[in-house]
């Protein structure tokens, strides 16, 4: 027989999956990514390897898992958003979750950096805020007045932020977070509506 779990049980696992993550990520940023073994993240959050791989299967899913937990937010946040408001406004205001992670300004740059200069993390964040557009565009949709293809063009609308953010957040690396990442974001986002 099956048994759920306890929401209590779900709970505990969210908690001790979130500690692990930020583990892994305060030795990321110290020593690298690649320079990091899957042990020295275990026994730096006082966990056997086997008891870490219970939680997440890659040292790649490890360093990624953040980005679905930041998804979920933003579909959260976007919810909220009253329903008459501007599409764009609504995700800005969605996105800007992102400028509320607990770090230090370096400690951002540190580990967004990181993401960037591995292959195999930049592939699965970009895979990771592709999955954004399937958690945001049934948001963005009611916002977007009725034809034949409304769910496209939500999906192009949500695709389209997400394509500026990306590169907000490139352009917030290259000037070495000088530039506050929202600043550049809105600079891209009026650039394809003016276009």
């Amino acid at each position: 027989m099956t048994t759920t779990p306890s929401p209590l049980r779900l709970q505990t696992r969210a908690v001790v999956r979130s500690l692990l993550a930020q583990t892994a990520m305060v030795l990321f940023a110290e020593k690298g990514y690649s320079e990091t073994t899957v042990d020295e993240v275990a026994a730096a959050a006082g966990v056997s390897r086997r008891t870490l791989f219970n939680y997440f299967r890659t040292k790649e899913e490890l360093a990624l898992s953040g980005l679905s937990e930041q998804g979920e937010v933003i579909a959260i946040r976007l919810a909220q958003r009253p329903a008459n408001e501007d599409v764009w406004v609504s995700l800005r205001y969605a996105f800007q979750v992102l400028d509320e992670i607990e770090a230090t300004p370096q400690h951002r740059l540190e580990i967004t950096l990181m993401l960037f200069d591995n292959e195999a993390l930049r592939a699965g964040h970009a895979e990771k805020q592709a999955r954004w557009t399937d958690l945001l565009a049934p948001l963005i949709e009611s916002k977007i007045p009725d034809s034949a293809d409304k769910t496209f063009e939500a999906r192009v609308v949500v695709g389209t932020a997400i394509t500026c953010l990306q590169a907000a957040t490139e352009e917030w690396l290259r000037r070495k977070g000088a530039t506050p990442l929202f600043e550049l974001y809105d600079t891209a986002i009026a650039a394809v509506r003016t276009l």
